[in-house]
């Protein structure tokens, strides 16, 4: 009989194995997005099996592009894409921040901590660090609010005429549009190299008129939003083979042109659709001057019924009275097919504000670098709106490594190493940036946090110019609450499931037949 104390010697065995090799692959992953962290992080090359090449300094970018396949890996991959799609910003700071925290976990279980408490003690010492993080928060009132500004210029990469426009579209669409739980303020970027940079009151939609004969330019338009097809309702095949059925198929069509008559009658401009349009309908349309856009997506569908103010309609509801038919038209001041974007664009509808940010550049690659740098800059205008600021350049999470600090000392048992690994993690965020410079994280941190200490800031960090220790907030380097504390809850999350693995298993392959 196995002898027992063995066998729970090779399940430790087992165990730390596979921490040590997911923590070496979480740390892999982070070493690839490390470098380019803060004012001096640099680019990095990412290259395909075809020789084609991007060059970026985005977190997300890097780490969706490059091949990954360990899966404790693409778990941190996982991390950054959630912040992506939540915040838009901060996939560098969430990368680092899992990978510090497996790390700094699987060095306490290295010592003997069991995983469970150094799970609940990280557990514990995010939430805490969290709800101080709300606390160290600076809100902000109004879209003028001159950090707003700096804010934009940070994540823009101190692009100015990006900084410009993203506060210009956020003043176009206003506060309480920025305030809105499903609105995101970058899907107003567009990019395209042969287009002229600039910022409008209104929307593009990936779309362009039916035919060319069509009205290139609407002005005072009125518009119609069909979430269908424009065409006569069917009978099934069967059916028209009868004579009620044939029948019944021919007084559809009338009905049908009696509405076309009835929306040119109306002066409709503009006909936005989801699905088709009929033939017949097309030429009559083109005939009266109307531009139709057919098969547009859900989300531009949407957009048009909300700028303009109309309200999106079923085919049958083309059979409504005139005057039913006319209280769901929307209204735009203009309405134009931009053929160089190959996009339609509506502006000064009558509905909801909406803006657009228009990116140009030189050729495809600078072009794809600047849509990603707008979308970050303005999820980070934002960001900040919704919920204020902190100080930059790893200040706040160093003030908050100090706190935690503190904290541990209040927690009883072996919990207590799991919040260490928390405050030891959250140096890893101004560390980085320091070494990035080219200066001593390990010395520039502890100078910073005896400063920090003494002036009860949590402000204070390092120039990373000259070297020496200043106030992120006196400097204009601020970062949005809501991205840092996206970050950091999204990586203690993924750290604690990571640590949390016992054993790594190959699955068999699923037979093919």
């Amino acid at each position: 009989m196995p002898d027992k104390d063995h066998l729970s010697s090779d399940k430790g065995e087992s165990h730390l194995s596979a921490l040590i090799s997911n923590t070496n692959a979480v740390k892999a992953v982070a070493a690839a997005v490390e470098s380019t962290l803060g004012p001096k992080g640099l680019d990095t090359m990412l290259v395909n099996e075809n020789n084609e090449v991007i060059v970026t300094n985005d977190g997300v970018t890097i780490l969706d592009r490059m091949e990954v396949k360990h899966p404790a890996a693409r778990m941190i991959v996982g991390v950054a894409k959630a912040q992506q799609e939540e915040m838009g910003d901060g996939t560098t700071t969430a990368t680092l921040l899992a990978a510090a925290l497996v790390d700094e976990g699987a060095k306490q279980v290295s010592r003997g901590v069991p995983v469970v408490k150094v799970i609940a003690g990280i557990q514990r010492g995010v939430r805490f660090a969290l709800n101080k993080m709300k606390e160290k928060a600076r809100p902000i009132w109004e879209l003028d609010d001159e950090w707003l500004q700096r804010i934009a210029y940070t994540a823009s990469r101190e692009n100015e005429d990006i900084t410009l426009a993203v506060i210009e579209a956020a003043h176009l669409v206003g506060r309480e549009k920025l305030l809105e739980k499903h609105f995101k303020l970058s899907s107003a970027v567009v990019a395209h190299p042969r287009a002229e940079s600039n910022v409008f009151s209104g929307i593009l939609i990936n779309k362009s008129r039916m035919n060319s004969q069509m009205p290139s330019f609407k002005k005072d338009a009125r518009v119609l939003v069909l979430a269908d097809a424009l065409e006569p309702e069917s009978v099934d095949e069967e059916a028209r083979g009868t004579d009620a059925g044939f029948a019944k198929q021919e007084r559809l069509r009338e009905e049908f042109y009696v509405a076309l008559e009835h929306l040119i009658h109306l002066n409709v401009g503009l006909i936005v659709t989801s699905r088709g349009v009929d033939p017949h309908a097309e030429e009559v349309l083109t005939d009266a001057g109307t531009m139709v856009v057919q098969r547009v997506t859900r989300s531009d569908l949407n957009k048009v019924a909300e700028h303009t103010g109309a309200r999106p309609i079923k085919r049958s509801g083309l059979f409504k009275s005139l005057e039913e038919l006319e209280s769901v038209l929307g209204f735009c001041r203009e309405a134009e097919d931009e053929e160089i974007l190959e996009k339609i664009r509506i502006s000064g509808g009558r509905g909801k504000p909406f803006a657009t940010i228009l990116v140009g550049a030189s050729t495809e690659e600078v072009v794809e670098e600047r849509e990603r740098i707008c979308k970050d800059t303005a999820s980070a205008v934002q960001a900040a709106v919704r919920g204020g600021y902190v100080p930059g350049g790893g200040a706040v999470e160093l003030s908050l490594a100090r706190d935690v600090e503190q904290f541990r000392d209040t927690v009883q048992g072996m919990e207590r190493f799991g919040v260490s690994a928390v405050a030891e993690a959250l140096q890893r965020p101004m560390a980085q940036v320091v070494a990035n410079a080219g200066f001593n994280p390990l010395e520039k941190i502890e100078q910073v946090k005896a400063l920090q200490l003494k002036r009860q800031s949590d402000s204070l960090g390092i120039d990373c110019d000259r070297g020496t220790i200043v106030d992120m907030i006196e400097m204009g380097v601020v970062d949005p609450l809501l991205v840092k504390y996206h970050a950091l809850k999204a990586a203690g999350e993924v750290s604690t499931a990571i640590l949390r693995i016992h054993t790594i298993v190959k699955m068999k392959e699923e037979p093919v037949f």
